[in-house]
């Protein structure tokens, strides 16, 4: 080899090129293992969100009815009211309107909802936009269904024979190929016409009933105005259509009304000479919420006050002045009481509709529509629920760095430090483009958080596993809240509707003086339980309350017992206004939808105490008072425990006050206890099938372990003197220990 010469293919380029490989197999190694760890983190993660869901947002009956599916819109559903006037409306459960064939005692709003459309054979998401058509003694209510299918709406109507207590769904009467709402029915020289809001279509229509109430036929447009909410009402010689145009450039959405007016329902309609009478803040109730309606000689328009969201609630204003040159109204007040359980009362968040009108006997009725949730809830939830699962994904990329696997954030093919061969071409761009310069180098930057991470926090040390054990723990309760927002509906707590009705119960719990801290977060829980109506306190020693102590959705009245006595627990009291009533200690807190269960079980069961806490009555040799784990042992349960059951008052208080059951009262009194004995027994002596139905509750909380001031401190003790009781009882009324239920026979697994 001569001295000099250049040598081409030594030692120096084989070099290179090895440590060129090295540092590619070694980037390839990395990424292998970073993309091993993120599929396996995202089987187990997406493992625990199906289960997840699974266990908690599987219900069998969910919202208005299973038919009905979530909407961007709302779930919004109709109620009705009554009054002696249009200003003194109240609900229909406020009436005690008692319906026995859907087991509603009272009936309670909502009265239509999208699970009864759906179940008639419509798909409903809600329905909304109530209108009244009052033939003799037959009330017909037309209004707005979202149809699950087209995701547009229709026009559906149902009939009443009984007052509006029941509806008979009907079906949908208008469907075309835009969305149709607002279904306005008013009667024209012995007509019956319809005018629904389509203002897709770009103009407005009236409609002929030609066989009344299900076909309809387009009768005119009478207007080429895409007017929405619009109604027409004659006042002095005049046809009046009030209505709001949102397409114009200028308008106000909302917060818009025009005024026209004719000779005739049918036109040529003229516009007033202030059009937009309103074009304003949206929370002035200038859009239509409603029919207009005539009392004491004065019209009043309804409004809808959309600021807060949108369909707030109804505004009313008295109409002063209405010419064609000049619009004066004024505001009043409806009257209406503002729901107090918030998103567990159907009309908790807003209502936007009313229609009041008045019936042959002189009493007012009226229908409105109502919703839990403000507009665009679901709309928020799942924004929020996925921001929630990308911040659990991101802490498993952290850990992914802790534990080696992730050793970059970013591909080390975008950072300068990493690429050891670029072309010239990628090299002049490079430079030309100081932004991407910057970036790369940040990148490279970003990357370095992975090692930097590693050093401050080795999985191998205290903290290191600390932090682990942390991130893990945050991630999956991310997960899981994420997964909430998404498919666990507004977090309200719904009742459960029977043959398309609800109705309502009355709480009672009997305590003292010294339990007065367990009963006030008692009456706060679950006096906002949708189906409560009042809550009634048996006070048996001490000063009682006053009731405004209570932060109650609900009324609360205290019954003052002269004698401190167990069997005050089912005294006779003919202020209850409700057939349902669920006895509760004040020391047991759980969830409404528990009780909205257990509810439900006993409309289905009336004639059966219905509660959440099964005991066994063991026959084989002396009989023996038993707690829930030694009948599941035994799979079955022959007593109820009445401090947490459904009865019916009536005949339970009765039953428990009459001659027969007087031995038994006197037993109790004696030992102070075993009146929930007594009254299984007593039931179970009434009839030669089952008496009892268990509901379970996932959870129940103890609040007696907080206060100490439990009734039953010593648990064999407790069993020991029942056992007694069950003695003496079985002597007087029969044995019930043959009187064996089965746990799991519902078919919603309810009393699993």
């Amino acid at each position: 080899m001569v001295s000099g010469q250049t040598v081409t293919g030594g030692p120096t380029e084989k070099t290179h090129r090895s440590r060129w490989w090295r540092v590619h197999d070694n980037n390839n190694i990395g990424a292998s293992s970073t993309i091993s760890f993120l599929f396996v983190s995202f089987m187990v993660f997406s493992s625990v969100g199906f289960l997840y869901t699974y266990m908690m947002y599987t219900s069998p009956s969910y919202g208005y009815g299973s038919g009905c599916r979530p909407d961007s819109e709302g779930s919004w559903a109709i109620g009705v009211f009554y009054g002696d006037s249009p200003f003194t409306l109240k609900p229909i459960e406020a009436m005690n309107v008692w319906e026995n064939t859907s087991a509603a005692w009272p009936v309670a709003n909502p009265v239509v909802t999208c699970g009864s459309v759906t179940d008639s054979g419509f798909p409903s998401n809600f329905v909304a936009d109530p209108f009244l058509y009052v033939k003799g003694h037959v009330l017909y209510l037309f209004f707005e269904t979202k149809n699950s299918i087209t995701m547009q709406g229709d026009i559906g109507v149902a009939r009443s024979i009984d007052n509006g207590a029941s509806w008979e769904q009907l079906g949908v009467v208008l469907d075309e190929e835009w969305h149709l709402s607002y279904p306005y029915v008013f009667d024209y020289n012995g007509q019956i016409y319809m005018m629904p809001e389509g203002s897709k279509k770009g103009d407005l229509r009236l409609y002929r009933a030609i066989e009344f109430p299900l076909r309809w036929k387009l009768e005119k447009v009478i207007l080429k105005r895409p007017l929405i909410d619009s109604v027409i009402v004659k006042y002095e010689s005049k046809y009046w259509l009030f209505g709001s145009d949102h397409s114009r450039i200028s308008t106000q959405k909302n917060g818009e009304l025009e005024i026209w007016y004719s000779n005739t329902p049918f036109g040529p309609y003229k516009q007033h000479k202030k059009n937009p009478v309103y074009n304003t803040d949206k929370q002035a109730g200038a859009r239509n919420g409603g029919r207009p309606f005539f009392y004491n000689g004065h019209m009043y328009r309804l409004g809808q006050d959309d600021g807060e969201t949108y369909g707030k609630r109804v505004r009313v204003f008295r109409i002063d002045v209405l010419t064609p040159h000049s619009y004066k109204e004024t505001e009043v007040d409806l009257g209406f009481v503002k729901p107090t359980k918030g998103k567990n009362a159907w009309n908790g968040a807003r209502s936007h509709h009313l229609d009041v009108q008045r019936l042959n006997s002189g009493q007012w009725i009226a229908v409105s529509d109502g919703d839990r949730t403000p507009s665009g809830d679901m709309t928020r939830r799942c924004i929020v629920g996925w921001l929630l699962i990308l911040a659990a994904g991101s802490l498993v990329i952290i850990l992914g760095m802790l534990l080696g696997f992730v050793r970059c954030i970013i591909p080390l093919s975008w950072c300068p430090d990493s690429i050891k061969k670029r072309s010239d071409s990628f090299l002049v761009w490079e430079r030309s483009s100081m932004l991407a310069s910057r970036l790369r180098h940040w990148l490279s930057k970003l990357n370095r958080v992975s090692s930097v991470l590693r050093c401050k926090m080795n999985p191998k040390t205290s903290l290191g596993r600390f932090a682990f054990v942390v991130i893990l723990i945050t991630s999956i309760v991310l997960l899981c809240v994420g997964i909430g927002y998404i498919n666990g509906g507004s977090g309200a707590h719904e009742s459960y509707a029977v043959n398309h009705h609800y109705s309502q119960f009355t709480m009672l719990a009997m305590t003292y003086d010294a339990r007065l801290w367990n009963l006030k977060w008692y009456v706060k829980h679950y006096s906002q339980c949708p189906s409560v109506r009042e809550i009634v306190v048996v006070w048996n020693k001490g000063t009682p309350p006053d009731p405004a102590e209570f932060d109650s959705a609900v009324p609360v009245r205290i019954r003052v017992e002269k004698i401190n006595s167990l069997n005050n627990r089912f005294k006779l009291d003919p202020m209850i206004k409700t057939r349902a009533v669920l006895e509760l200690d004040d020391d047991i807190i759980m969830s409404c939808d528990y009780i909205e269960r257990g509810f439900k079980v006993w409309r289905e069961n009336p004639d059966r105490l219905v509660g959440f806490y099964p005991r066994l009555v063991n026959g084989l040799g002396p009989l023996e008072y038993r707690g829930e784990k030694h009948a599941r042992k035994f799979s079955g349960y022959n007593m109820i425990l009445t401090g947490a059951a459904f009865i019916d008052h009536q005949a339970a208080f009765e039953r428990y006050w009459s001659d027969e059951a007087a031995a038994g009262r006197a037993v109790v009194d004696k030992v102070f206890n075993c009146e929930d004995v007594l009254m299984n027994f007593l039931y179970a002596n009434a009839t030669s099938s089952s008496s009892v139905e268990y509901v379970k509750p996932v959870w129940a909380l103890d609040t007696s372990k907080f206060s100490g001031v439990a009734i039953s401190e010593n648990t064999q003790a407790h069993y020991r003197v029942r056992s007694g009781c069950l003695d003496k009882f079985t002597v007087v009324y029969g044995g019930i220990s043959d009187r064996l239920v089965e746990f799991s026979r519902r078919k919603d697994g309810w009393d699993q």
